[in-house]
């Protein structure tokens, strides 16, 4: 049912696995796998794998891969972060380092198996900037540690600054569907992107788009956050996007942790 690389799998011994299928319009258009592997006393890896499903995983064959790994104390601090996106075949690979005092190092980007990073980053783009991994991960774990998720992280994509907001809207108690596995309490947070520097549109595009579709039509991307084991970072339960062309869902099917281990049935 779900993709996801065996090796890494059985070399790490995550601590948490956290698998989605992404729906929009109704439609299963998305596969996603979540990894924490928190393990080490004074290292973290957190990693994303997507990919497009079915009659769109034909039309538009798109897959990415996010990775993070770095030094665990009182928050997460990333050492380095890599985004890997595949189109019809091509990648481009984008690395950032960042050294063990939060200031970032450097930012590498190579496309189809040419290097085309830039000769120069203005360092007002990523000095005291984070990648996004590890900008969710600390919030999930000040959910897990009783907070709220109300938190704001600036972030350096490789062309553009933005601050990540989580803002809190409500406590709720969640239902579980044949879609989604999770019931219980969760803590529904709006994720919002405020541009702060860098190679933005003067009209939005990308998902500064989305998010201004999603605001015109009285809702913002909402994500719940729950605290699935205990012990553990909570994890986004589900997402909702509002857009001009419907409606974007990702639901958690399956869930394997230290302790708990559960799944749709028939996954």
């Amino acid at each position: 049912m779900f993709f996801t690389t065996q090796a890494f799998a059985e070399e790490s011994k995550p601590t948490q696995t956290a698998e989605y299928n992404v729906y929009a319009g109704g439609i299963h258009a998305l596969e996603v796998n979540m990894v924490n592997d928190l393990q080490n006393q004074d290292r973290y890896e957190v990693s994303m794998n997507a990919k497009t499903h079915g009659i769109l995983g034909q039309l538009a064959p798109w897959s990415g891969s996010f990775s993070t790994s770095g030094w665990k104390s009182d928050v997460y601090k990333p050492e380095q972060h890599q985004s890997v996106a595949t189109w019809r075949g091509e990648e481009e690979t984008k690395t950032y380092r960042y050294k063990k005092d939060g200031s970032f190092e450097s930012y590498k980007v190579v496309e189809k198996g040419r290097d085309k990073t830039p000769k120069e980053v203005d360092s007002e783009l990523t000095q005291n900037t984070t990648d996004i991994l590890t900008a969710a991960l600390n919030t999930m774990n000040n959910i897990a540690s009783g907070q709220s998720c109300e938190s704001t992280t600036e972030i350096f994509d490789g062309k553009r600054r933005f601050k990540l907001h989580f803002n809190k809207k409500q406590d709720v108690m969640l239902e579980g569907s044949r879609y989604n596995i999770y019931s219980g309490p969760a803590i529904e947070c709006t994720a919002i992107v405020e541009p702060i520097a860098g190679k933005w549109y003067e009209k939005p595009r990308g998902w500064a788009s989305i998010q201004e579709q999603g605001r015109k039509k009285g809702s913002l991307p909402t994500v719940w956050f729950a605290k699935v084991e205990e012990g553990k970072p909570a994890i986004p339960v589900k997402v909702r996007v509002k857009t001009d062309y419907g409606t974007l869902f990702m639901h958690l099917t399956n869930y394997n942790g230290s302790d708990k281990n559960i799944k749709i049935a028939g996954n």
